[in-house]
């Protein structure tokens, strides 16, 4: 704050200086003012060029007209591929269970000799058949395992199954005849199996029963 005004030249000093502050604020307010109106007429020339205006109708959505592919559960399939796998076991053997006759054939508990005799003459058609030659043990088994799902999907009640005679493996020895009946032992869909007639591929063959579907 001032100190007291003490004579004339001090107040007309001040009067002087409230004046000038006066048209300041003046000056200030009319150029607010005169920005203030060429703001707005600005704004009217450019909605007036323009003209009417609406919003933008907005497109309608395309649906794709081409169906999506359905999902492969390839998980489940390889699980399924796993288990099946693991349930032919080369530590079992047919006679740890279950009895086989001079002939190596075989039938389930349940199923009788008539169904056996049946097989042997050919009562059933030959569906499909499995050629194992040339594979391995592992890959057999893998063979048989996938053969035997399938031979389930399709609903095949007889098939057969050549394992060979053995006569290109070491001392000659039929390898996979023995482990083919094991495997189809443990697989409970096989009611039945029989050496396969001499036209049919005799000793290197099976002629395999299968649960037909429910």
């Amino acid at each position: 704050m001032s100190g007291p005004i003490k004579d004339f030249s001090a107040l007309k000093s001040l009067r002087k200086d409230l004046k000038a502050q006066d048209e300041a604020r003046q000056a200030a307010a009319a150029e607010r003012q005169r920005r203030e109106q060429e703001a707005r007429r600005e704004a009217d020339l450019f909605r007036s060029s323009i003209g009417a205006v609406k919003p933008l109708t907005p497109p309608d959505k395309l649906t794709p007209s081409v169906p999506r592919p359905q999902p492969i559960a390839r998980q489940h399939l390889a699980d399924e591929q796993a288990a099946l796998q693991e349930s032919l076991s080369d530590e079992f053997t047919i006679d740890t269970l279950l009895d086989s006759d001079a002939s190596l054939s075989f039938a389930r508990s349940g199923i009788g000799p008539d169904v056996l005799r049946k097989l042997r003459r050919g009562h059933w058609v030959i569906q499909q058949e499995l050629d194992l030659h040339g594979m391995r043990r592992d890959e057999a088994r893998e063979a048989l395992a996938e053969f035997l799902r399938l031979a389930a999907k399709r609903g095949w009640r007889c098939v057969r199954i050549i394992h060979g005679k053995g006569l290109g493996s070491i001392n000659k020895e039929p390898v996979l005849k023995a482990k083919v009946r094991n495997w189809l032992v443990q697989k409970e869909e096989v009611l039945a199996f029989c050496q396969a007639t001499a036209a049919e591929g005799g000793a290197g063959a099976l002629v395999v029963l299968l649960k037909g579907q429910t």
